[in-house]
């Protein structure tokens, strides 16, 4: 059952084990790196890891496979000329019209990584 908005963890001095299991579910939900998750809440970073070691819970962090292949310079990255897409893990989906060339895509997905990862 969620706190009471005068109850919130956000707003507390000291969390009890519910608080915690409150704020890392909060976090969960959100999808975003602990760092921004607690500048949003104006929480410290180091409060939000601690309880997430207190109480045992995973991280979240899954890799997927992700392959590139090069194409001759000049070429479409879509030789057949079908759009296709790219969902990516934050729920986002990235369609890539067939004329979009494979170091344009190269630079797009590494803005991308770099923002947040995928």
């Amino acid at each position: 059952m969620p706190s009471s908005p005068d109850r919130s963890p956000f707003n507390r001095p000291r969390w009890t084990e519910q608080d915690g299991r409150e704020v890392l579910a909060a976090l969960q939900r959100s999808g975003k790196p602990v760092r921004a998750f607690a500048a949003e809440h104006g929480l410290d970073p180091q409060r939000v890891y601690l309880w997430r070691r207190r109480l045992g819970v995973a991280e979240g962090t899954t890799f997927q496979e992700l392959m590139v292949h090069p194409v001759q310079r000049g070429r479409e990255a879509n030789a057949d000329g079908a759009p296709f897409e790219i969902a990516l893990a934050s729920g986002d989906v990235v369609r890539v019209p067939p004329s979009f060339e494979a170091t344009a895509l190269a630079r797009l997905l590494d803005i991308l990584v770099r923002a947040r990862a995928c």
